[in-house]
């Protein structure tokens, strides 16, 4: 009988993922992951920022628990924190400094997920490791999932192709509608647990009251891009995203307006006024490739994880830097976010997005 270690999160996904593998023979144990302290989750006077009378991460390790126990399967432990912060949230912070909009979630797949935790199944004789994952994972290929709603490809796809191999998601051939119907079918304590979201393992926080424990607020000067007028001030940088027309600062004006670039040198965060034009570009360049197979001609690619597939043309590739063109034109391109490859169903890899240009010009309000 194989041995399948399944990541188990203390959510629906993962035990349901969990409860299919013992129904098909494997040997299936539990191992939940602690890569964030919620000691860390505390104002800039110490006082903490969540009410909660025990921390999300304990609850849900003991969601997990009483999970595996109702499944019939033991659940270890490890924790990561130290892994976390050096090989994720080290880098968050970085590139917000830097004025990009960085995804962690990618990179905590990459480096926790699927590698440090692949590490610790096989000291616990795994011959599989398995998460809850929306993806198809076939001959070491990874193709988007059966409920295109929940695929989760485009957060997979910066994964070392290495680290696909014996890996299984069972839950890439399902529903999520359906995956809750089998939950309470067989009586899972988290089968109406309400799904987790905000930053990788961190979860949901109010993100300018927990970013500032990090970064000190860095307040500047809001620019008109067409007339290069100062006309207000922004809070820092790391609180504003491209194309966020809400909450911009500009309450005075009644004009619609919206975020277009951001210039960390210079501290500067660039309003536009009317149309969308500004968040409009054709070509991008992308460093730190990470390729899952070869590119084929007619490939599509997503900008982000709720985007809609751009058809794309690659004009010039190397090892470090990849240039794509997109005619049609895409919303919103932005620095730091990655961009994941497609053809068809099968995802390919990604890079992450360095500069933006239209017309054959960079996009200097994006810098």
């Amino acid at each position: 009988m194989k041995k399948v270690i399944v990541g188990i999160s203390g959510g629906v996904d993962s035990a349901v993922a969990a409860y299919l593998l013992k129904q098909e023979g494997y040997e299936v144990e539990g191992l939940f992951m602690r890569n964030w302290d919620a000691t860390l989750n505390n104002d800039i006077l110490g006082n903490p920022t969540l009410n909660e009378s025990i921390c999300p991460q304990e609850q849900d390790y003991n969601d997990a628990l009483e999970a595996c126990q109702i499944l019939g399967i033991p659940l270890h432990r490890v924790d990561f924190i130290k892994e976390y912060w050096d090989y994720v949230f080290t880098y968050f912070l970085e590139e917000l400094k830097k004025g990009r909009t960085p995804n962690p979630d990618l990179l905590c797949n990459k480096f926790i997920k699927f590698d440090l935790f692949k590490k610790e199944a096989q000291k616990l004789g795994a011959d599989y490791i398995a998460t809850g994952h929306y993806a198809k994972i076939v001959d070491n290929k990874l193709y988007r999932a059966l409920d295109k709603n929940k695929d989760q490809t485009y957060f997979l796809a910066d994964i070392n192709k290495e680290n696909l191999k014996n890996v299984l998601t069972p839950l890439g051939h399902y529903l999520k509608s359906d995956v809750r119907r089998l939950a309470s079918q067989i009586g899972l304590n988290v089968a109406q647990k309400k799904d987790s979201t905000g930053i990788c393992f961190i979860g949901e926080r109010h993100y300018q009251d927990f970013i500032k424990n990090y970064l000190k607020p860095n307040p500047g000067d809001i620019v008109d891009v067409s007339t290069q007028e100062v006309i207000g001030r922004h809070t820092g940088l790391m609180n504003y995203t491209i194309g966020q027309r809400r909450n911009v600062g500009l309450s005075g004006h009644e004009l619609r307006h919206y975020v277009c670039g951001k210039n960390a040198a210079k501290n500067i965060l660039y309003v536009a006024f009317g149309d969308s034009k500004y968040l409009y570009s054709d070509a991008c360049t992308l460093e730190n490739i990470n390729l899952l197979g070869d590119l084929p001609l007619n490939l599509t690619a997503k900008f982000r994880y709720r985007g809609e597939d751009i058809p794309i043309e690659i004009e010039s590739i190397t090892a470090s830097v990849i240039k794509i063109k997109y005619p049609k034109m895409a919303k919103s391109v932005t620095p730091g976010q990655a961009c994941v490859f497609y053809h068809n169903e099968e995802c390919l890899g990604c890079g992450f997005i360095k500069d933006v240009y239209k017309n054959g010009q960079k996009l200097w309000y994006l810098s």
